[in-house]
């Protein structure tokens, strides 16, 4: 009964992971609609996401630089297509913690937290006590 207990545990924490991993529609806060896809992936014991396309809203630039992003983070003035956005988060359980995530509009990085929600992926930035959970779909 314990062997099977454990191999219950193991198979449904493997799948939280591979189905965390992938790719995922960002949307935006106010209007609900699509922003960007990001790529979650694994590398050695570390995820990490980049932002793989955007949804620009008319009039804005269809394939801006990270003019926001901190002077002395690599990040500043690369192009936020490509930009990884997502890094050094660690698997817990049945989410992902103690990375950080970047608003590549805004330029300020926030200590993140990342769990699956039926079929929604919730992204949950931190700074100071305050934070903001975002709702991601899973993209096709």
């Amino acid at each position: 009964m314990r062997v099977l207990l454990i191999i219950l545990i193991l198979a449904t924490n493997g799948f939280a992971q591979s189905t965390i991993l992938g790719k995922w529609i960002t949307i935006d806060d106010n209007s609900g609609q699509p922003r960007s896809i990001v790529e979650i992936m694994e590398k050695g014991s570390l995820v990490f996401g980049r932002i793989i396309k955007l949804y620009p809203i008319p009039g804005e630039e269809p394939d801006p630089v990270c003019d926001k992003c901190p002077e002395d983070d690599e990040r500043f003035k690369k192009k936020v297509i490509g930009l990884e956005i997502i890094r050094d988060m660690k698997w817990s359980n049945q989410e992902l913690s103690e990375g950080n995530i970047l608003d590549p509009e805004s330029g300020k990085i926030y200590r993140c937290t990342i769990w699956l929600q039926g079929d929604k992926l919730l992204v949950r930035g931190y700074w100071g006590p305050f934070y903001r959970t975002q709702t991601w779909k899973k993209s096709v």
